[in-house]
Order: structure tokens, then C-alpha cells, then sequence
């Protein structure tokens, strides 16, 4: 199945295309901490990433973004200063998901709103 998979699907990694230019025309330059693969090609500066998993732009880490954009030359792990404390990991997009967010008058948490507090009248036409 995994043949037939990489030939039909593009969105769940790379589809035989992909990986047959990839293997002529690039090479590897790393690994993130998703899984995603990062290369670069053998001539010239294209650059692109081979996805661990769904296609899904948002889980491409921010560091790794400025490398396919060309606006870091060298490897994020080089090119970049360690990160701080205060900084949290990077995480895919949630929308759609049950993980989204959800604030407390939305359907989804029972549809209860907090109470009017007086400032609020509604318009009437005259």
C-alpha cells in the first residue's frame, strides 16, 4: 500500500514525483524537530521541505521558514542563536481541530455568553 499511496496522495508527505526529483536534483541539508525534511538543490538556491506527515505549511518551524525563504543563508542551527527561556515550541495549526480555541460563548463550550452588563441597548428603528 505504501507505494500505491505515495503515487496517488500528495497530501500525506511526498508522492513519487517528489521523491524521484529530490534523489536527482537535491540534497539534504536537515532535519527539524517535527521530522520534516529540508533540501536544497544541487544547482541554484531552490529550496524546499518534505513534510513528516500532512501537508500542512503551518508546521514548518519559524526558523525553518526564514531558511526556505531565503532570508538565512546558512542552516537554521548554525545561522541562529540558541533559544531563550521564555520562548515555547512551535505548533501546527489547530483550527479545525478539537485542540482549537474556542472562547467561552462559542457553541462548541454550551453557548452561554456572559451576562449584559447594562452598557448595552439594542437598536430599534424609529
Amino acid at each position: 500500500m505504501g507505494l500505491l499511496k505515495s503515487i496517488f496522495t500528495w497530501w500525506d508527505g511526498a508522492t513519487i514525483g517528489t521523491a524521484l526529483f529530490t534523489r536527482r536534483h537535491g540534497g539534504r541539508v536537515g532535519e527539524d524537530s517535527l521530522g520534516n525534511v529540508y533540501f536544497q538543490a544541487k544547482k541554484g538556491s531552490r529550496r524546499w521541505v518534505i513534510y513528516n506527515g500532512s501537508n500542512d505549511a503551518s508546521r514548518v518551524p519559524p526558523e525553518w521558514h526564514s531558511w526556505l525563504h531565503n532570508t538565512i543563508d546558512a542552516v537554521p542551527d548554525e545561522a541562529l542563536p540558541a533559544p531563550r527561556a521564555w520562548e515555547k515550541p512551535a505548533v501546527a495549526n489547530r483550527t479545525g481541530t478539537p485542540e482549537a480555541y474556542r472562547p467561552a460563548g462559542a457553541l462548541e463550550q454550551g453557548g452561554r455568553r456572559a451576562a449584559a452588563t447594562g452598557d448595552y441597548e439594542a437598536w430599534s428603528p424609529n
